[in-house]
Formats: C-alpha cells, structure tokens, sequence
C-alpha cells in the first residue's frame, strides 16, 4: 500500500522524454514508482485527462525578507512553485553588522522595489552572519522549498562598512581575504551561491549605484578562490555587458571552477546585445565553462492603473496636486465626477518614460501579453477612437471600477512581439528565470511565469511559433534545478522528491494581476493567480488543492545541493 497513488495522468516527466500515460506512486516523501500500477494508495487522485509534472524550481526570485515573515510565499505558491532560490543580483540581508540594517533595505528599496516601510516593519534582523540568517530561516516551516544565496552588495558593506557602499572604493588586501573568508563560510553553511550586480540600472533608493557595479580583479578573484577551495556554490550575475565584462566574468568562472548564471534579456537601447552575450555564452560552454543564461517568458513591463507605483499621470502637475494624496477610493470618485479635472489631467503630454505608442491595455478577461503595437497600442487606439491617448490611458484605468491595468513593456519587446523570447526559450544553454517574486510589489508582476509559460509558448500563441509542452516542462524543472546542483528534484522517477502539479491543461493559465494590502505596514503589492491547478504536492504533501493553499508547510530551507 502507497501512500499516495496519482492515478492515469499524463505525465510529463522533466527530463523532455515523450509524456506517457502512467500512475505515480509516492511514498516517505519521494517518488516511489512510475507506470502502470496495480498497488493501491491510502489516498488515490484520478488524474484521467490531467497533466502530471514536477513542481516548478524558480531560481529568480527576491523573498529575502518576504521569507522571514510569510511561510506561503505568495504569489508563487498559487503558481505551482515547488522550490524557489532568492538572494539574487547582489542583494538581500545578510550579513549585515547591527545597525546597519537601514542601508541593506536602502538598497533593497532601490534595486528590487520592495517599500522601506515593509521591510523596516516586516524583517526583524535576528542575525548578523549569513549562517545565522540561515540558521533562522531552517528553523521556520514553508509552502514550498527554499534556497538562498549570499549576496555581494551585503557582502561588500559588511567587510568595508561604509566604504563598501560606494562602488568605487576599492577594498584592501586584508578586505578581500575576509570577503572570501564570509563567502566560504556561507557555502559551507549551505548558501546555494554567490550573486552580484554589474549593472547601471541597479540603485539604492538614495540614489547610490549597488555596491558590486565596478568591483574589480582582486576582489573578484577571493571570491573565486573562496569557492574553488570549498567547491560549491553558484555564480549568479546581473550584467550591463560593457565593454571587457565577458572577459570580467569568464576569468570568474574559470579561477572558480563554479557554474555561472547570468540574466539573458533584451534592453531597448542595445536591442542586439542579447545575441552578442548568448554567443559568449556558447563560446564559454565550448571552451568547458558550464554558463547557462537566466531568461523570462513573456515582456518585462511595467503595470500602471490608478493606484500601482506609476502611471501615464504620476508626474503631471494636476495628478501631483489634486490625485497622488487621496485614498483610492476617493481618488477613483474624484476622477468618476469630476469632468473638468480629467479634462485637464489629459491635456499635453505624458509626464515621463511613458511611451503610449509602447502601452497597451492588459485587459482582466482575457490578457494580451503578446500585443501588436500596431493595432493594441494606446497611441493606435486613440487615432482610430478619435481621442487623445492620455484619455484613453484614463479611459481604460478607470474600467472595472478603477482596477484595470495597462502594460508597459521595457524590455524583451522591442520589435513588439515575443520572437526574441521565443529565440532565448530556444537556446539549450539558457534556463527559466527572471520572475522576481518578492520584488517590484507594485510595478511588475511576473511571478506566475511558470503557469504563463507553458499556456502560451505551447497552446495559445498566435503571433509566431510555439514551443514543446516537454521541452519547456524540463527546462522549468530537471534544468533549473540542476543548474544550482538540486538533483533531487525537477523528475518525476522513482527516487526523486514527490514535488508535484497535477494540472488541466485546458484550464491552465494566469488570472488577473490584482494590487492587495497584506505586506507589513499595510504595503500594497501586485499578485497574480494561476489557473489550472487541482494539486500541488511537496515532498508528497498536498499544499494546494483546486487553486487554493491547505495549510500544510513541508517546504524547508536547501543546505547547499543535493543528490537524487
């Protein structure tokens, strides 16, 4: 007798071998027997018609602080997330020296969007060293698995104090040892890697650049040497790829001996540079450096409605004035009733980034993450409708009693369509990533890009090719997971771990992007649900059933990798 037996599925098994009709038996938290079976379960689910996969690996996400407070780490426990990683691009909260709490939220703040307020309130800070942080979160129960990482931004300011805030300080010899010393000693501890950020984009909400943009060979180097000598450990790195940087970073894998995972995507103003850095990337691999690219699924946009972060109206002076002050109650009556106001919100231009011949309506029915700018963009609309495009923007926000949204694409979409996400999905040597669940709380949210994957890349796309419903099962599971060395998982064989999602496939997509106020402080954030999911096991207990959470928390802190 098993204790559990999913019965008659389709399962997809991770390693992008042909689905079969089989059962999966489960027993002790572990895959105990695939095909067809004649024992039978304590518990038995009929799987007929129904896809049976391993649970989603999310290596990208930034639940740092989320981690210490809320154990479902929601959204990515709706979207079938069995294991996540965070502690990614350089940030994150330790190591960190008492009182100097504020400047790793600063920083946080800056780079992943995520209130001071919330983390200020919502993270308590028991510990100093990574292994203490570690140490804490082993001793709390979760939804699903987690694994972090130690970051150099922390890192950095730790060892320097406040000279490690600015990039260009450079750290002595004495610094360097006791950075690879830390780093060492996190690994050991059970970090499942090192990340870093060399990119402009990245601030602290001071303004600051992240502490690790220009660091330089000797820095680098201890780190390098720190995981060559202990042997474990990921390289996770978010890059502009400047000039020399490719050179930066294979010196860094090769004086590791460690794989390296960098952020493969498309920027508006280098539209070619992906292809330039995925090229390097397979020269790496020729040469025997394991370097795999992170890459999304779907346009990394910004959401604008009446009341996220930004929108076409945040710097108008009218919005400024009149709107930015009120409560989203008010401010949605204020706009419903007053003409005059609107009338003068809509007037000129947009105040800022915002392009509207770049931003379309999301919709809340059915949403359009694959627009064409020709036809969907707010500028087109506005022509063809006989209005100005700031009305329409306001028009359109103000749909579904002020919860509609617009999207803003700023990166992988700069020829409007997904074609080069499809190019990157492609590749053999890239990996899923890039949701950031945890941050941008109220500007983007990507978190369920595993459910938005495998709905539009094999079934609904209509605006190019699709890809295979196994090749991208394996490339969210089998690979993510054995990119950080989580062999255990990811594969649905006898010996793995019961990570699990039984899922409809017909029914299988993302709901609507909703804006709640349950972070601490009474923070607002983004949330999107998946849909599709009957059930959703961790190490063989069911933590979802039907779209909604058990209760149940079997998910507990990865120390380092692990073995099937």
């Amino acid at each position: 007798m098993h204790d559990l037996v999913i019965r008659g599925g389709t399962v997809v098994d991770g390693t992008g071998a042909p689905r079969q009709r089989a059962d999966v038996a489960i027993d002790g938290g572990r895959i105990s027997a695939v095909g067809e079976l004649d024992a039978r379960g304590r518990r038995e689910i009929d799987a007929e018609g129904q896809l049976v996969l391993p649970g989603w690996v999310d290596i990208h996400s930034h639940f740092d602080g989320q981690a210490t407070w809320d154990p479902t780490l929601t959204p990515s426990s709706w979207n079938g997330v069995t294991t996540t990683v965070f502690g990614n691009c350089g940030v994150g909260f330790a190591p960190v020296a008492p009182g100097s709490e504020g400047f790793l939220i600063n920083l946080m703040e800056g780079v992943e969007d995520i209130p001071g307020t919330v983390l200020a309130e919502g993270v308590d800070f028991r510990w100093e060293s990574f292994p203490q942080y570690l140490d804490v979160l082993d001793g709390m129960a979760f939804t699903m698995d987690v694994g972090t990482q130690i970051p150099h931004g922390a890192l950095r300011f730790y060892v320097m104090g406040d000279r490690g805030a600015d990039h260009a300080e450079r750290p002595i010899a004495v610094e360097c040892e006791r950075m690879g010393r830390l780093v060492a000693e996190a690994l050991d501890a059970g970090a499942l890697g090192f990340t870093t950020s060399r990119t402009v984009k990245h601030r602290a909400k001071d303004g600051r650049s992240t502490p690790s943009l220009s660091a330089q060979e000797p820095e680098l180097a201890a780190v390098a040497d720190a995981m060559r000598s202990v042997g474990k450990g990921m390289i996770e790195v978010n890059s502009d790829f400047g000039p020399g940087e490719w050179d930066v970073l294979d010196a860094m894998a090769r004086r590791s001996g460690r794989p390296l995972s960098v952020l493969l995507l498309q920027v508006d103003n280098a539209p070619g540079l992906w292809r330039e850095t995925l090229d390097w990337i397979h020269r790496a691999r020729a040469a025997g450096l394991e370097v795999t690219g992170q890459v999304g699924c779907r346009p990394i946009g910004v959401m604008m409605g009446l009341d996220t972060t930004v929108n076409p109206f945040v710097g108008h002076p009218v919005w400024r004035a009149e709107l930015a002050h009120l409560p989203f109650a008010e401010r949605l009556r204020v706009l419903t009733t007053d003409a005059d106001l609107r009338r003068r919100l809509t007037e000129g231009e947009p105040v800022g980034p915002w392009r509207l011949d770049k931003t379309f309506e999301l919709g809340r029915e059915r949403l359009d993450y694959e627009p064409d700018p020709a036809v969907d963009s707010i500028e087109v609309r506005a022509a063809r409708d006989g209005t100005t495009p700031l009305a329409l923007a306001l028009e359109l926000m103000l749909r579904d009693e002020g919860r509609n949204l617009l999207l803003y694409p700023f990166e992988n979409y700069h020829a409007g369509s997904l074609e080069v996400v499809r190019e990157q999905l492609a590749d053999p040597y890239t990996v899923c990533g890039l949701g950031d669940a945890g941050a941008h709380v109220a500007t983007i949210c990507d978190a369920a890009y595993p459910s938005f994957l495998l709905a539009h890349w094999t079934r609904d796309r209509t605006r190019g090719e699709r890809l295979g419903l196994e090749f991208l099962v394996s490339k969210q599971t089998m690979r993510t997971a054995a990119s950080f060395g989580l062999h255990d998982r990811g594969v649905i064989a006898p010996g793995y771990r019961a990570d699990l999602n039984v899922v409809d496939y017909d029914a299988l997509g993302v709901a609507a992007p909703e804006l709640v106020y349950d972070l601490p402080a009474g923070g607002k954030r983004l949330v999107q649900r998946g849909t599709g999911y009957r059930h959703t096991f961790v190490a063989g207990v069911e933590v979802s059933r039907n779209g909604e959470l058990t209760g149940a928390a079997p998910g507990r802190l990865l120390r380092g990798a692990s073995g099937a």
